[in-house]
């Protein structure tokens, strides 16, 4: 079989070896991963970031990138960028990114859409190392994402398979924001909402970069919303829960 037959013949193969992506590494999860797992949920769990001031709420933005939408058909992650935030304010320097190690080739759709290459993910690290590195990174801190449904199950799969453990972050998508300041709005790609804040669309679909652009997208009606008198996380939500 030459080189060209065998990519093919791994790209047909992906996704029924997708589904157990991870199996090469579940199993590993060390005394050192499991205490740190257990103090992270008592924080969580004794954390209360309802009643803090928006203009203090701390998050962290984060968007990854993903060989498709179904996790439970065999999709996985592939990259992971996230940005610290404290209320309106982008935090520049604090960032996160990193490429996710994966042995099977990926389909050419993703790879022409994300520029990452196999060769990328080859000598990426672990996924279990990034998914480690990414949870001391956001520690008990809320998740902001765009369309976060989609950033929420992955995260859910990838934790439980390599963690054997829920991922118990609350996650807020972005259209909580739009929606209590405009009720009307519709479901808008990371693009149409780019547009209509004004906010510079750069490497889409470079996880940093979009995790990058949906913090603008989050400052821009955090500050609307507490200009039109919601001052607290709860308000939020006791506001969607009235539409």
């Amino acid at each position: 079989m030459g080189l060209n037959e065998m990519l093919q013949f791994f790209r047909q193969m992906s996704g029924k070896l997708g589904s157990n992506v991870y199996a090469g590494v579940q199993g590993q999860v060390s005394p050192q991963h499991i205490s740190f797992m257990r103090q992270l949920q008592r924080e969580m769990k004794e954390k209360s970031t309802l009643d803090l001031p928006l203009k203090d709420l701390p998050v962290v933005v984060f968007d990854i990138e993903t060989t498709g939408f179904h996790p439970e058909k065999g999709d996985y992650v592939i990259s992971i960028g996230a940005i610290k935030m404290i209320g309106e304010e982008i935090i520049e320097s604090d960032t996160f990114y990193s490429l996710i190690k994966s042995h099977v080739p990926l389909p050419y759709e993703i790879s022409k859409l994300t520029n990452i290459q196999d060769e990328d993910l080859l000598i990426a690290p672990e996924a279990s190392e990034v998914l480690i590195n990414f949870l001391k990174f956001i520690n008990s801190s809320i998740l902001v994402a765009h369309h976060a449904k989609h950033e929420q199950i992955f995260m859910q799969r990838m934790t439980l398979d390599l963690l054997r453990t829920k991922f118990e972050h609350r996650v807020i998508d972005t259209s909580f924001l739009m929606r209590i300041v405009d009720p009307n709005v519709k479901a808008l790609s990371l693009e149409e909402a780019c547009s209509l804040c004004e906010v510079e669309i750069r490497n889409r679909h470079h996880a940093l970069w979009d995790a990058r652009m949906t913090a603008e997208i989050w400052s821009f009606y955090l500050k609307k919303a507490t200009d039109a008198g919601f001052h607290q996380l709860r308000d939020v939500y006791e506001q969607l829960a009235k539409l």
